[in-house]
């Protein structure tokens, strides 16, 4: 990526629906070369995803909660691939220290998780046990990543 490149992608973070005129004339390219660079940092897999962020409060998703997960060795590949289909999970993230797993979780309420923990992921074989953390305010939560790299 160049200093162009790493424009754009600042750009399309902020916001996807962004126009290609408005890349180019931000970027200081040609609407054409704003087109071809934004197809290829989609085709390079630099973007991963077109999609909206939906309020989770107006969707009904009101309660976050971070669920440390234990896990036996044996099982555990099948368990986190079971885990990645529940659309109540968020993110999964394999994480050093007591645990094995951090998993952020977006639900109605505190008896939804009680029924997703019960029914779902301690049905698992290779979960030994579970830790459930409720977030009680967010101060930031973005899917933005810091692009760094020289400005040309």
């Amino acid at each position: 990526m160049d200093a162009i490149d790493r424009k754009i992608a600042k750009i399309i973070q902020k916001d996807g629906r962004a126009s290609s005129a408005e890349i180019a004339d931000a970027v200081g390219v040609s609407v054409s070369t704003a087109n071809e660079r934004v197809r290829r940092l989609s085709s390079s897999g630099i973007i991963k995803e077109w999609r909206g962020v939906l309020d989770s409060i107006k969707v009904g998703a009101k309660l976050c909660a971070l669920i440390l997960v234990d896990m036996r060795y044996d099982g555990e590949d099948e368990a986190v691939k079971k885990l990645a289909t529940f659309p109540e999970i968020q993110e999964i993230h394999h994480i050093s220290g007591a645990h094995s797993y951090m998993v952020k979780v977006r639900v109605a309420d505190t008896g939804a998780l009680q029924r997703f923990l019960h029914d779902r992921v301690k049905k698992l074989p290779a979960v030994t046990s579970t830790e459930s953390m409720i977030v009680l305010e967010t101060m930031k939560e973005t899917t933005e990543v810091l692009i760094e790299g020289p400005e040309e």
